[in-house]
């Protein structure tokens, strides 16, 4: 038995033990500066208004992104997971309106060299977030690099995050292509859907999509869907300023409400296609990314 049917094994006896897995989420984008990780994170305050418990690991290692937005400064992160024999429940920090969150750190960067044990000890780790969330989202970094790439094809759910600044359009359609491209890419095994961000009006956003729509279905072999948009607001900016995320500092700002927008209609669509068994939850993200990682 190879280690990628081992890793296989472990999420088949974790879904058997625990039948109700957490939805998981990844966020991410063709290029930084585009509002990704403030998308993650109003998306989970939302959700948790909503009545979901949420948890947010932040998988773009090295920038903190998210334990900046928030305000903190979590003492441990998924280095000492690995390394130290700390438990995934240790660390865990504690966000705005009690929502957890936890940092990649540097982490990330070593599990391409672990050994049989410690992937294993990882899963398992990683898998009992499943029983303490109904919603994990996923912030990953940004652009293509091999890291990004792994996080997206590992899971079955995922938001792009785009700005109708050109740039922003063109490295959007880069990473699908990428992904497009990618060995074990499938259509049917992950979800895409587009959020735009810092659109002047709702049609701008609406109109951006259906421009990238129609080059996405002429040239690559997949389909995205439109999940909504967030407007140019100001309040954003003066909330990332004061460390405290918009739909807590401003509720009734234009962006609040629509993050509020976008994150119902995540919650109405949560029926709509079933993952592949093997990407269920965080266990079946994690073990997806340690087999590109392990055996590309």
């Amino acid at each position: 038995m190879d280690q990628a049917e081992q890793l296989r094994n472990i999420v088949k006896l974790h879904n058997q033990a625990e039948p109700k897995v957490a939805r998981v989420i990844t966020v991410t984008s063709g290029k930084g500066g585009v509002g990704k990780s403030n998308m993650s994170v109003n998306l989970a305050l939302q959700l948790k208004k909503m009545g979901k418990r949420v948890i947010i690991f932040d998988a773009d290692f090295g920038l903190a992104n998210i334990e900046v937005l928030f305000g903190a400064f979590p003492p441990y992160n998924l280095g000492d997971v690995i390394y130290k024999d700390k438990n995934i429940k240790e660390v865990i920090t504690t966000g705005p309106l009690d929502i957890g969150f936890i940092s990649g750190g540097t982490g990330i960067e070593g599990l391409g060299n672990l050994g049989k044990e410690e992937v294993q000890r990882l899963v398992s780790n990683l898998a009992e977030l499943d029983s303490l969330a109904d919603v994990i989202i996923v912030d990953t970094g940004a652009g293509i690099s091999d890291s990004v790439l792994e996080f997206v094809l590992s899971g079955n759910e995922v938001i792009l995050v785009t700005t109708p600044e050109p740039t922003s359009i063109t490295d959007s359609y880069s990473l699908l292509k990428a992904l497009n491209r990618s060995p074990g890419f499938s259509t049917s095994g992950i979800r895409i859907r587009i959020a735009v961000n810092r659109v002047l009006s709702a049609s701008d956003g609406r109109n951006l999509f259906s421009k990238l729509d129609v080059v996405v279905n002429r040239f690559l072999d997949m389909e995205i869907e439109y999940l909504g948009n967030v407007p140019q607001d100001d309040h954003i900016l003066r909330a990332v300023m004061k460390q405290n995320p918009v739909s807590i500092e401003y509720p009734n700002s234009k962006s609040a409400k629509a993050f509020e927008e976008i994150a119902k209609k995540i919650i109405s669509d949560a029926g709509e296609g079933e993952p592949n068994a093997s990407k269920k939850g965080m266990a079946g993200l994690f073990s997806n990314f340690m087999s590109k990682r392990r055996f590309r």
